[in-house]
């Protein structure tokens, strides 16, 4: 696909997932340029008289559902998640475990995620992956930086500190992270080395997202394919 047909998948897949959003859900608001399109869509939804609450995940999601009118409250403030729209870096095709973290944003996602009674993942094609290989992002204190990398190499991974685009230094997640890009190959087991990551100290939370996803709205050139576990 091309550049233009992308972001039509992306547009595609976000608008499919939107339109699974039930009158009066709360919805959790993921993070990235699909998820965006999914958001922009809830707002033509709230401007058409449906009844939605969104809980944003980060501030790019936040400031996306503000600009497209659909109303906000923090996790804290509401008494269930009924469904989340998120989207990942890869996925496999039944989206049982993912990658996610490319915004940075990992963290708070996998928080509102799991709340979710329902999560529905939303890529364009190229993100379908029989085995996932892309490297996973983790999250780190600060003070652990060196701890976790040498944790990550006893584990298989290289990790890399991800430098921020603009500005001197690494990136900075909103929760005051540290991000690591951990490339472990391809990952046989996702669900193993999840177990292994979240076991790190100092580790805040990584990018693989196992057993969360219910639904998994795929873009294309023609169309939408959803799948689900």
């Amino acid at each position: 696909m091309d550049d233009a047909q992308v972001e039509r998948a992306k547009r595609r897949a976000g608008e499919s997932a939107a339109a699974a959003v039930d009158d009066g859900d709360v919805v959790g608001l993921g993070t990235g340029s699909t998820a965006a399109h999914a958001i922009r869509a809830l707002g033509a939804a709230v401007d058409a008289g449906r009844d939605v609450v969104g809980v944003a995940t980060s501030h790019q999601s936040r400031a996306v559902a503000r600009e497209a009118g659909v109303p906000l409250r923090p996790l804290a403030a509401v008494s269930r998640v009924d469904v989340a729209v998120d989207g990942a870096d890869e996925t496999l095709p039944d989206g049982r475990a993912l990658v996610k973290g490319g915004g940075a944003a990992h963290a708070r996602e996998k928080v509102v995620d799991a709340a979710a009674d329902r999560l529905l993942v939303v890529v364009d094609e190229r993100k379908v992956a029989e085995t996932l290989s892309h490297p996973v992002p983790v999250a780190a204190l600060p003070p652990a930086r060196s701890a976790v990398a040498a944790r990550v190499a006893s584990l298989g991974g290289e990790a890399t500190l991800r430098e921020a685009v603009r500005k001197d230094g690494p990136v900075v997640t909103d929760n005051g992270s540290l991000v690591f890009d951990c490339d472990f190959g391809a990952v046989d087991d996702p669900e193993r080395l999840a177990t292994a990551l979240s076991a790190v100290p100092g580790v805040v939370e990584h990018g693989l997202f196992v057993g969360l996803t219910d639904a998994v709205h795929v873009g294309g050139p023609d169309g939408v394919r959803v799948t689900s576990r």
